[in-house]
Formats: structure tokens, C-alpha cells, sequence
């Protein structure tokens, strides 16, 4: 799969700057000068074939669709330099969300925009980017052409774009490459995968002008690659299960042929694979992710903008303990060391090696950016002397290794928070995590295929 970013530009991007700054300093002024018809001309994908990809969607029918567009293509367009498709979530970044949407039909075309709330990306690997395949195999050349050179935009916060991510990886999984190159327009909490791409840390303010630079960027820009880490999750099977789009239901995994796990498995249990690129964690911080997200689908008018959903994560990680968890009844809480084993087992190692835990940690972090929370760097930014000193290796997006660290209670996460943890130099291949009757096993970058936009303007 792949995904293209915009390296930042003009230096180092501070995390807790306004989105006024960052507009004018990134975005709104140079988008202000950007000719919105060459723009259009260079992305807009031929009405026939448009119009045949929307109705192959629409109608889950990707064969008609195509032969009804061989019918049709009466037209000698030209080849558009990089065609786009967006898709936006409508639910994130506040009340921008449709207003973007609008904008970016009136700057490409409304069957190149999708609402993810009509549209999921499935749907459009299964019929729209099938019925553009079966076009370019009926000798369509410039059906073909576009397959080939197709980006995608993704305009929303880090799950949207993992779920993006994951839909596109499985052109790999069928062998139907090239796997577009995506991009981001931040419209997220955290905007961490953004972030670490170039691609900014909030939706600017000046956001009209700043979204045709980014359509713009994600023309010319290169593209770089992104690890991608398989996840496999065991944990005890019940009715109230609710998965994340980012995750499936598989068969019963064998965990013994990893591991001798010295614990009794519940007899009935719950299956479940899925592949991360940012990071996950277990833990007080996954409390409060999950409380967000369930309060923002139970009421979304609390969820007005990024300021708002830091807000909301501030005041959920004090209900959950971060500040006074002493007090807190429920044992579990008061450290993970009670419940939770954390293994890893290195290169070319068959052992695997049990990790310590230190009694005030409240959060363990799995991570594969550079930043995290909202754009905060958990070991800062060390010298190259002193990562020699230590033997740690500087962490990056594409070296195949993880950064594990521990959140400590008094401190929180996410950006108005800071952190204060422990941090394990992992840059291991793989990792266990047993939790109660819940396991976690990742295994080595399954997807290295995968691309995301590095970027040097």
C-alpha cells in the first residue's frame, strides 16, 4: 500500500503552535497564488471514468459500470498528471467537515470526493478501483495510465487514515499494484501520522487556500516509505464486543507456536488481526481513547474542533485516574505491572525476553512515528552522541523497529499534557503482550510495501 507526505517545510514544526501560524506560515499565503484551473487540469480524472468508478461504488456492480464507460468514452481527454481521490471524514475536525467536502468538490469534481459516511474505502478498492482495472485490461489506455499514477488524499485524524491504509493494503494482498501513495489534510486531535509527514498538526485557518496547497503538494511531492505492524488479538469471546474499523474477526490463533504462555486460556475466546502504523497502547491511555471515541458518536456536538477533543481527553483522563490514581477503587488501575506481561523477542532469537514494569506505570505505548499525543517526542530530541552513548538508534517511520514506553501516573498524555515515562530501546522485530486473558502478539512489518509520503518540497 502506499502513502505520500510533504516533508515540513522550512525547519522543525512545533507541536503547541495555533493554527493561525500554522496557516499563514505553511499553508495560507502560498495557497492564495495557486491557479485552481492548472490545479484542476493536473488531478481531474476523465468524466467518463469518473462517472463509471462512482456508479461501479454506487451500484456494487464493478463489471457493468466499466463496459457501460468503453460505450461512453467518446472523449480524447488528456492524462492528468497525478489523479486524485479524496476521501473525507465528515466527522472530524468539528463543523469543517462538510464544508470541506464542498470545497473540494468545487476544486476537483464531486465523483472524486467521498464522504466516508456514504462511502467506505472497501467499496472503493472492490468496485471503483476494479471497475478502473477492468477498463485499462478492455484497452483503455488512459484508464490505464490513471490506475497507475492514482493518489489518494485522506482528510481526517489518524484512525481515518489507518483505515485508509488498511483498505488500500489489500491490493497488495490480491497482487493489484501499484498501491496509491496517500496524503493527509490533518483534521484530527493528535494528527501524529500528519505530523510526522510534513503535512501539518491541525486543520489551518486559512483552510481554503491551505487545501489547494495540499492538493497541490500531493502532486509534485515524493513519496516515502511507512512500516506497517500486524496486530493479532485473543481475548475472551462476549457479546458486547465491538471492534474498531481497523480491526477483523479470524480464526482461533495458535498462540503456543510463539510462546509458552504460563496461564490458562478462557475456553471460549475471540479472534481478531488488524495492522497499525502509528502506534496502539493498553492502558490508561487506551481508556480514554475509547471513552472519546464512544462519547463522540453518543454526542457529537461536544466534539467541536481539536481544542474542544482536548478538552474532553484532559477531563476523561482525570476521571480515569491519571491524577489520583490511589484513589481509584478498581485495583487494575493502579499499575499495569498487576496485570500485564510485556515479552519481546529480538532478530534472528527464538527466546523471548519478559520486560519489567515498573510499578507506577499506568500506559504502555507501542510506537512507530516519532511523536506521539499530539505531536510530542517521548525522549525528546537527544544528541547523535549520546543515542551512540546508549546504543539507541534515532527512531524513524520506515526502519522496521518499534519504540515501547511507559506513561507514569501525575503526568499525562496528549497535548495538553505532558509526559513522563520510562522508555524501553526495543528496536525489536517482535513483541507479546499478555493482559488478563487478553493477548497481543505483533509480528515483524508485514506491509513494508507500503509508502507514505516522505516529502522535501
Amino acid at each position: 500500500m502506499s502513502n505520500f507526505t510533504a516533508a515540513a517545510e522550512g525547519g522543525e514544526t512545533v507541536a503547541a503552535r495555533s493554527s493561525l501560524w500554522e496557516s499563514i506560515r505553511r499553508c495560507g499565503i502560498l495557497g492564495m497564488g495557486i491557479d485552481e484551473e492548472e490545479l484542476r487540469r493536473k488531478i481531474l480524472i476523465p468524466t467518463y471514468i469518473r462517472r463509471a468508478m462512482s456508479s461501479a461504488i454506487r451500484n456494487r456492480d464493478a463489471g457493468a459500470s466499466a463496459e457501460a464507460a468503453v460505450r461512453a468514452g467518446e472523449e480524447a481527454d488528456e492524462v492528468p498528471e497525478a489523479p486524485i481521490v479524496v476521501f473525507v471524514n465528515s466527522r472530524s475536525g468539528g463543523r469543517h467537515g462538510p464544508q470541506l467536502t464542498a470545497r473540494l468538490q468545487q476544486l476537483i469534481s464531486v465523483e472524486q470526493v467521498f464522504d466516508l459516511s456514504d462511502t467506505q474505502p472497501p467499496h472503493f478498492v472492490q468496485y471503483g478501483l476494479t471497475c478502473l482495472e477492468n477498463l485499462g485490461d478492455n484497452g483503455d489506455n488512459l484508464a490505464r495510465v490513471i490506475r497507475e499514477n492514482l493518489r489518494v488524499m485522506v482528510a481526517g485524524g489518524d484512525g481515518t487514515v489507518g483505515w485508509i491504509l488498511g483498505s488500500l493494503g489489500e491490493l497488495f494482498v490480491q497482487k493489484r499494484e501499484p498501491v496509491p501513495p496517500t496524503g493527509i489534510i490533518p483534521l484530527g486531535t493528535g494528527n501524529d501520522l500528519s505530523r510526522s509527514f510534513g503535512w501539518g498538526g491541525s486543520f489551518p485557518f486559512a483552510w481554503k487556500s491551505a487545501v489547494k496547497r495540499s492538493l497541490l503538494k500531493a502532486v509534485s511531492n515524493p513519496v516515502q516509505h511507512l512500516d506497517s505492524w500486524h496486530v493479532t488479538i485473543i481475548m475472551q469471546e462476549t457479546e458486547r464486543l465491538e471492534l474498531p474499523c481497523s480491526l477483523k474477526h479470524m480464526e482461533e490463533y495458535d498462540l503456543t507456536q510463539d510462546v509458552d504462555i504460563q496461564r490458562e486460556l478462557p475456553e471460549n475466546i475471540s479472534c481478531s488481526e488488524g495492522v497499525f502504523y502509528n502506534y496502539f497502547s493498553i492502558g490508561m491511555d487506551a481508556q480514554v481513547a475509547y471513552g472519546f471515541h464512544h462519547l463522540r458518536n453518543k454526542k457529537p456536538y461536544l466534539a467541536q474542533g481539536p481544542m474542544s477533543n482536548k478538552l474532553i481527553y484532559a477531563g476523561l483522563g482525570c476521571t480515569q485516574g491519571w491524577f489520583f490514581t490511589p484513589c481509584v477503587k478498581s485495583p487494575e488501575l493502579r499499575g499495569l505491572k498487576n496485570i500485564l506481561a510485556l515479552y519481546i523477542r529480538k532478530d534472528n532469537s527464538k527466546q523471548w525476553e519478559k520486560i519489567q514494569i515498573s510499578s507506577s506505570v499506568r500506559s504502555i505505548v507501542i510506537l512507530n512515528l516519532d511523536c506521539y499525543g499530539g505531536g510530542r517526542h517521548p525522549w525528546g530530541h537527544p544528541m547523535p552522541e549520546y543515542l551512540e552513548k546508549k546504543s539507541f538508534f534515532e527512531a524513524q517511520v520506515d526502519d522496521g523497529l518499534l519504540e515501547i514506553f511507559g506513561l507514569k501516573h501525575m503526568d499525562g498524555m496528549h497535548p495538553l499534557l505532558w509526559l513522563n515515562l520510562f522508555r524501553q530501546n526495543t528496536l525489536h522485530r517482535q513483541l507479546l503482550l499478555s493482559w488478563n486473558y487478553e493477548v497481543v502478539t505483533g509480528t515483524k512489518p508485514t506491509c513494508k510495501w507500503m509508502e507514505s509520503p516522505g516529502n522535501n518540497p
